[in-house]
């Protein structure tokens, strides 16, 4: 890249691909979150939502960037100031790392690592170490209560989501993130002209709802959203904070949500592929798709009490993605 070679030339080349996939997310966060969440919401609802604020009301994102970044960042009295600093950052910067192993299509990917699927699982997990942080640092007892409900959200509904993914990669026979997307590029069916790929939605639905419903609880979607639930706990973990870790912390959600839809699209949507359009636009679209998915539930789903949410995870999740992964396993040692 740009004449370089070696080493320099890796680094140069990743860099300005880092600089690109950032920007790219963040803008589209910077869309979703003040604009787009507030329209899709609005249309559930019957309501009209934000529309005085330039055309079709977009510039409520310059507005709502400046009103809240001039805001006082207010410190309470007794917080662990160091894991509440950085509490924002760790949940922000978690989320970001796992789009350096996601390949976005058109040339667009970071890193390639053979045990891809589990970097990108750690990465995401990471954030659930920054809400605990900044519930136990604030010292307010309902910030508390979200942490503790996060750890319990974390261990209930991330042991299904990641052997529900395992399902997956015993059907690819590897980890590799860009050899998996190329084993669903593979015909599944053709009828009447028409070649419909093996993605792994189409083979295996039922590991495919699987993951979407253990997605929404890792991301803290309705019904799952029990570490910040408003009508019991405030606003949970993040009750304590205002200005600049504010805006951090809402980067950060929304960060996950399309990070969670950039997996499912990479391991059961087929990544990038797409007909006619640019790989990029495809992978874009689907985790818009996912996003879009995510507004919906939030609109349309009511929240579970928090026992019936564990019960959901241990009693339910966790039983049926060890059945799948297992029927799988069976099935693939078939074929083969």
């Amino acid at each position: 890249m740009l004449g370089l070679d070696g080493v320099v030339g890796a680094v140069v080349g990743g860099l300005i691909g880092a600089f690109i996939i950032a920007n790219v997310m963040l803008t589209t966060t910077a869309i979703a979150g003040p604009w787009a969440k507030r329209k899709i919401t609005a249309s559930f609802t019957d309501r009209i939502a934000v529309n005085r604020v330039g055309p079709f009301g977009l510039l409520i994102i310059v507005a709502d960037a400046v009103r809240l970044l001039s805001k006082e960042l207010i410190v309470p009295d007794g917080v662990d100031r160091p894991a509440w600093d950085l509490a924002p950052i760790v949940i922000t910067f978690s989320a970001l790392i796992g789009f350096a192993v996601i390949p976005f299509g058109s040339g667009l990917h970071l890193a390639d690592p053979e045990t891809g699927v589990v970097f990108v699982f750690a990465a995401a997990s990471i954030a659930s170490i920054g809400v605990v942080m900044a519930g136990y640092a604030s010292n307010n007892k309902y910030s508390l209560l979200g942490g503790l409900r996060a750890i319990a959200s974390n261990i209930a509904y991330e042991i299904p989501l990641i052997v529900t993914a395992a399902s997956v990669v015993i059907f690819a026979g590897t980890l590799q993130m860009s050899e998996i997307v190329a084993v669903q590029r593979q015909p599944l069916v053709t009828f009447a002209g028409v070649t419909i790929p093996q993605w792994f939605a189409i083979v295996n639905p039922f590991a495919f709802a699987l993951f979407t419903l253990a997605n929404l609880a890792e991301i803290g979607r309705n019904p799952f959203d029990l570490p910040e639930a408003p009508t019991e706990i405030v606003a949970g973990f993040q009750t304590e904070y205002s200005s600049v870790y504010f805006v951090l912390l809402y980067l950060g959600e929304f960060i996950h949500i399309f990070l969670g839809g950039a997996i499912a699209a990479t391991l059961f949507l087929g990544g990038p592929a797409g007909p006619v359009l640019p790989g990029f636009v495809w992978f874009y679209l689907k985790m818009w798709a996912f996003f879009l998915f995510t507004q919906w539930a939030r609109s349309a789903v009511p929240r579970l009490r928090i026992d019936q949410f564990l019960n959901a995870g241990w009693k339910g999740m966790l039983v049926l993605s060890f059945a799948n992964l297992a029927l799988t396993a069976i099935l693939v040692g078939v074929i083969v």
